[in-house]
């Protein structure tokens, strides 16, 4: 078990690929600490892993917010003590539709969530893991972040913001024994938000939503979208 004894917070964690993360990461032995908006998600997921043996709590908070984030940190040390790994999953796709027409309340959302939370929850975690000389933090950015797409504006440069925070941390944390990197999936058809993306795309240009999506996946070299 490659992370037995470890203690892992994952944000976003109710459904699609923060679930996996998780349940993956607590039957590698971690402890997670699974958090989102949605109680009843995070829940039924903290509660899949210990029916499997594995340990896990779950912490209801919004990642924009200072106070939340301060309080996900506490709830995990409470919990289980430390905090070996963070994985700033939580994302919001946002407004579907061109710069013009987006307006600065969306824009600042979507920021919000997807760059503003990783900020502040990092900030929070890396003291104690410069002290213990070791950590890790995982940051889940897109394909969004570097390649022309319409229509996305805020989510492609919230990702791409996210890949420079991902940058910076690396080269302030790797002499401290903490790891930061990022992981950038393309389309994950079952989740949430790539229905979100269909449905916005389909309603913009008057289209079949489905006939969209194959259309986008031609555009992969796999020709095939990615699961959780």
């Amino acid at each position: 078990m490659l992370l037995r004894g470890k203690v892992a917070v994952v944000t976003g964690g109710g459904r699609g690929i923060g679930r996996a993360i998780a349940r993956k990461f607590a039957a590698e032995g971690a402890s997670v600490v699974i958090t989102a908006r949605t109680e009843q998600e995070i829940g039924e997921v903290a509660k899949e892993i210990r029916t499997d043996g594995g340990k896990a709590s779950s912490v209801v908070a919004d990642v924009s917010g200072e106070k939340d984030c301060e309080e996900i940190v506490s709830s995990a040390r409470k919990a289980f003590g430390v905090i070996h790994i963070l994985v700033n999953n939580a994302g919001a796709l946002g407004p579907v539709k061109p710069v013009e027409k987006t307006r600065p309340a969306e824009w600042d959302e979507v920021i919000a969530v997807n760059l503003r939370g990783p900020f502040l929850l990092s900030r929070l975690v890396l003291s104690e893991m410069y002290e213990r000389g070791s950590g890790a933090i995982l940051n889940i950015v897109s394909i969004a972040a570097k390649a022309a797409f319409q229509l996305n504006a805020p989510y492609a440069a919230s990702k791409a913001g996210l890949i420079g925070l991902t940058h910076t941390l690396a080269a302030e944390a790797a002499r401290q024994g903490v790891r930061v990197n990022a992981l950038s999936p393309g389309p994950v058809a079952e989740t949430k938000m790539s229905r979100e993306l269909r449905r916005g795309l389909a309603e913009y240009f008057n289209a079949d939503r489905e006939q969209l999506f194959k259309q986008m996946l031609q555009g992969i070299l796999q020709g095939r979208p990615q699961t959780a």
